[in-house]
């Protein structure tokens, strides 16, 4: 933990920017090292927050327009034009805020709404103000937990948190990694 400590003194800055990257690498590792980091005192708690909604906010919106961008293509622009996608359309686009909250909550559901808001045309500043809010949400709720219980653990937490954020970000990796392999298994089953 020293370490970490005169790491963090000699780059302050560093740590706002290894939160604001975090989340392009595995979102909910990113939220609950954050959370871990600002337990810790490795930065001011509202810096580490604000930098971990920057973040979270711009990883997630890119992949909006990368859902916007096969239209650009003919076999996306074929796509859009089957009834099973326009009835979809029509069940994202209709529920488009309670889809982005719930999406926020449940694993593996996030990028493909993201995409699909997109491939659907869903107006760019509803969606992102619906990512941003239940972003918002979710990381209040990780942080409040994280010191909540920084405050019911007393000194303690110092020295556990960022092993905690680490073991808990290393269980959703093997889970994403686990969840990968299952679905290559499939497709092989299938071909």
């Amino acid at each position: 933990m020293a370490w970490l400590n005169e790491l963090a003194a000699a780059y302050p800055w560093g740590i706002y920017v290894l939160v604001a990257l975090g989340p392009f690498i595995q979102e909910d590792a990113a939220i609950l090292s954050a959370a871990a980091a600002s337990v810790a005192g490795l930065g001011s708690v509202r810096g580490i927050f604000i930098a971990l909604l920057i973040g979270l906010s711009i990883s997630d919106l890119w992949k909006y327009w990368l859902g916007r961008a096969a239209h650009t293509y003919e076999w996306g622009r074929k796509a859009a034009l089957k009834p099973s996608v326009q009835a979809a359309k029509e069940q994202v686009v209709q529920r488009l805020g309670v889809s982005l909250f719930i999406a926020r909550f449940v694993p593996g559901t996030r990028i493909p709404l993201y995409l699909a808001c997109g491939f659907f045309r869903a107006p760019f500043w509803k969606v992102a103000i619906y990512v941003i809010a239940s972003a918002t949400l979710y990381v209040s709720i990780a942080f409040a937990l994280f010191h909540w219980l920084g405050e019911m653990a007393g000194e303690q937490i110092e020295k556990y948190a960022p092993i905690v954020g680490g073991v808990l970000g290393f269980i959703v990796l093997v889970y994403l990694l686990r969840q990968w392999q299952r679905s290559r298994a499939a497709n092989q089953d299938e071909a």
